[in-house]
């Protein structure tokens, strides 16, 4: 018997998302092992396109899939 309450959040977008979220933090993470946070803060400051610019993108892009995904009837 199915439950008569629906799925929020359960959907293609969503798993994406929390995809994008666990990759950005796995990078992060990663750097600053690597490297120190003064120098991962110094990466994300400088002018120039680094990994670490990347991450934040994917943090961005991956909490808006997952807006989308609770948002959004996908049937």
């Amino acid at each position: 018997m199915e439950s008569s309450r629906p799925k929020k959040g359960r959907n293609w977008y969503s798993a994406m998302g929390i995809l994008f979220i666990v990759i950005g933090a796995i990078v992060m993470v990663r750097n600053v092992l690597i490297w120190s946070p003064d120098f991962v803060l110094d990466f994300l400051l400088n002018s120039e396109i680094t990994n670490e610019k990347i991450s934040v993108g994917m943090f961005v892009f991956g909490g808006f899939l997952l807006f989308l995904g609770f948002r959004k009837k996908v049937v």
